[in-house]
């Protein structure tokens, strides 16, 4: 956004976190940045605000833009059919109308009073991956290895919790396949420990889906880039102890891993919490790695649907149409 000349009033990497404990400490910082919100608010400084996911702040921005007469577009919906479901009334009071990324939430928040329209997924949007042979060679990888893609978050506290035991898959895969590559699929200014006995990699997220087999993936938007991609994966979560409890007591899915919700069912394999374990990662992305395995089969011939069931592209188009048509 801010390459395309918007103008940024917080880097959003000083705000995002995960679990409610994690948040806390990050209070102020959305205090200060919410109030300086509500005065360009009350001094008619926008004509629209566009809010996108983050539900715990922007359902209060939108409230504020409400009570200054700011119709209000909400894309990427709060997550409500899985948790907090009392967020329902202040959507349906301050939200002028919702774009949805997944198809069955078009019908849960339209059950609820709430304008919406399912607009497609906006990763369908996104170029092609690089060319499997050009990516492995570039990388320096044998046309035949066996490649996992390990891919532990985007947030640092994802990756302090999960690259310990994916790491550690990793050091087990190998000994079971000598000639296993491992990618590891990065971001800025995370820290990854690396192993003497394991030759990681490192890489962008792309190039790790081109030449993956499979992956082991935190739960979240990576695991539909890799039911896109067409790569088997074992899906893993874990938060800290007081952000489960929680959170256990809260959510009323049965499954965290997008490609399963959207399936309907358990596509791929999911580890949370404690069962987050180096043994059970290796056990789990074993089958995975031979593409002619049924675990591997079953899972591209679910992601085929998924695919289908993600609309069509041009998500970003039909937002910009919704958001024209409440400022026309």
């Amino acid at each position: 956004m801010e390459a395309a000349g918007a103008k940024l009033l917080e880097p959003m990497e000083r705000l995002s976190v995960m679990g409610l404990s994690e948040v806390a400490r990050t209070i102020p910082r959305h205090a200060l940045l919410l109030r300086r919100i509500r005065k360009l608010f009350s001094e008619r400084s926008y004509d629209l605000a566009i809010l996108i996911d983050y539900p715990g702040f922007n359902l209060r921005v939108a409230a504020a833009a409400t009570r200054t007469d700011i119709p209000v577009l909400y894309y990427v919906a709060p997550q409500l059919w899985a948790w907090g479901a009392w967020r329902i009334r202040s959507i349906r009071k301050n939200v002028k109308s919702l774009a949805v990324v997944l198809p069955f939430e078009e019908q849960f928040f339209r059950s609820h009073g709430i304008p919406t329209e399912f607009v497609g997924h906006p990763l369908l949007d996104r170029e092609p991956l690089p060319d499997r042979n050009a990516a492995r060679t570039a990388i320096g990888i044998p046309p035949e290895a066996p490649v996992l893609g390990l891919f532990p978050g985007s947030r640092t506290q994802e990756v302090q919790r999960l690259w310990p035991c994916f790491r550690e898959a990793a050091v087990r895969l190998r000994s079971a396949v000598p000639d296993l590559e491992v990618l590891v699929a990065t971001v800025p200014d995370a820290s990854y420990l690396r192993c003497a006995d394991c030759a990681i990699r490192m890489d962008s997220a792309r190039n790790v889906l081109a030449v993956a087999d499979s992956v082991i993936c935190k739960s979240g938007s990576a695991t539909l880039e890799a039911a896109l991609a067409g790569t088997p994966m074992v899906i893993a979560y874990s938060m800290s102890p007081f952000t489960y409890a929680v959170a256990k007591r809260a959510v009323r899915v049965q499954q965290i891993g997008l490609v399963n919700l959207v399936a309907g069912r358990r596509v791929a394999p999911e580890l949370i919490q404690n069962d987050v374990t180096a043994d059970k990662l290796a056990d789990a992305a074993f089958s995975l790695l031979d593409g002619s395995s049924v675990a591997a089969r079953e899972q591209r011939e679910a992601f085929g649907e998924i695919r289908q069931q993600l609309g069509r592209p041009g998500a970003g188009t039909r937002v910009a149409e919704m958001a024209l048509g409440l400022v026309a």
